[in-house]
């Protein structure tokens, strides 16, 4: 009998209590992990797939935070769907389907398992290499970027109320996104250089716990007994003004958080370049998941494109928003303009699709 009972404490270590999901796919990835699907399948330690992989995320019977990688991709995604329905769903990966048991979680979890110990990481001689650790974003960086893009993505409609579409005109009835007018525009010094960017909309610290591609407050896992609250860490740097509260500025570049129009930058270099490097990918494809496109209400696509240091959130019938690492905590509204249409129909045509 002590045996058997040695058996069944062991089997029960093993166990892992699901948490929650995620989808490592070229189309649908948490983004807070890389710029693109290969990025984010290196910080892993895992090869591209293009049919890509499900995580579940879960902890051990002696409290152990484990990432165990199937390649079950729609066994993930209808458990996903199901909790995100409020439905029930017991996801058990059959063992055949596994690729890696990996030691810690990549993504900032908030739950835990019910009647084990508190999270922690493995026993180093049990795990197979260091423990995999969520990004920094503690400070505004590459990570806290592309978070920043997710939270858009997911609240459009909250985070377009803010713009005033008169806040585009310009001198030339709307600068085009690129081109000759808006270089001479920029050189001259009347505001419209921006790329069509109508000012800034300060302040990203509403910003925060759902992101639209990967993050987990979306996908807990009936019967947890902690927040499903995932915040993946505050958006902003301290003393930006709240997304709630935030005005936009004018054509002229002048920013939400009250600076004054004749301090306000004349023409925007990082749009410019971000809007030069998005069309450079509709003639050269980036990697794989570096441009995706997902479900819009009517007709309309919502566009997402990343990049070294920024990230692109548009929707086609719409304008777009632009973050950058070099300006923490603002997101900069991209107008229409006589070019901005033209570019996002290029990249929905060439943009990865959930399938």
């Amino acid at each position: 009998m002590a045996g058997t009972d040695e058996d069944a404490v062991a089997a029960e270590d093993d166990a892992l209590y699901v948490l929650t999901a995620v989808l490592l796919t070229p189309a649908k990835f948490p983004s807070v992990l890389g710029d693109d699907y290969p990025e984010a399948c290196a910080a892993l330690g895992l090869a591209p797939l293009a049919d890509g992989y499900g995580l579940v995320i879960g902890q051990d019977g002696s409290g152990a935070r484990w990432t165990v990688v199937i390649d079950d991709v729609s066994l993930v995604a209808v458990a996903i769907a199901s909790w995100d329905c409020g439905m029930e769903y017991d996801l058990s990966p059959d063992e055949r389907t596994v690729v890696a048991a990996l030691p810690g979680w990549p993504l900032a979890v908030a739950v835990a398992a019910p009647g084990v110990p508190a999270p922690h990481d493995p026993d180093p001689e049990v795990a197979d290499g260091p423990a995999l650790r969520p990004p920094d974003t503690s400070t505004w960086g590459s990570a806290q970027r592309r978070l920043g893009a997710d939270e858009i993505a997911l609240r459009w409609a909250m985070w377009r109320e803010q713009i005033d579409d008169a806040a585009f005109s310009s001198p030339n009835g709307g600068a085009g996104s690129a081109g000759d007018e808006q270089e001479e525009a920029a050189a001259e010094g009347d505001g419209s250089g921006d790329g069509d960017s109508g000012g800034r909309t300060a302040g990203t610290d509403a910003v925060g716990a759902g992101t639209s591609d990967g993050g987990t407050s979306g996908s807990k896992a009936p019967g947890d007994t902690a927040s499903s609250d995932t915040a993946l860490g505050d958006l902003a740097s301290s003393g930006q003004t709240s997304a709630g509260t935030a005005s936009t500025g004018t054509a002229s570049g002048g920013t939400a958080s009250g600076g004054a129009e004749k301090d306000a930058p004349k023409g925007h270099s990082g749009i410019r370049r971000v809007l030069a490097e998005a069309r450079g990918y509709v003639e050269t494809p980036p990697p794989l998941g570096r441009v995706r496109s997902s479900f819009a209400s009517g007709d309309a696509r919502t566009l997402r494109a990343d990049g070294p240091g920024w990230s692109l959130v548009a929707r086609t019938d719409d304008i777009a928003f632009v973050l950058l690492d070099d300006e923490p905590g603002e997101v900069l509204p991209v107008g229409r303009g006589p070019e901005l249409p033209g570019l996002l129909e290029a990249l929905d045509k060439m943009a990865v699709r959930p399938s």
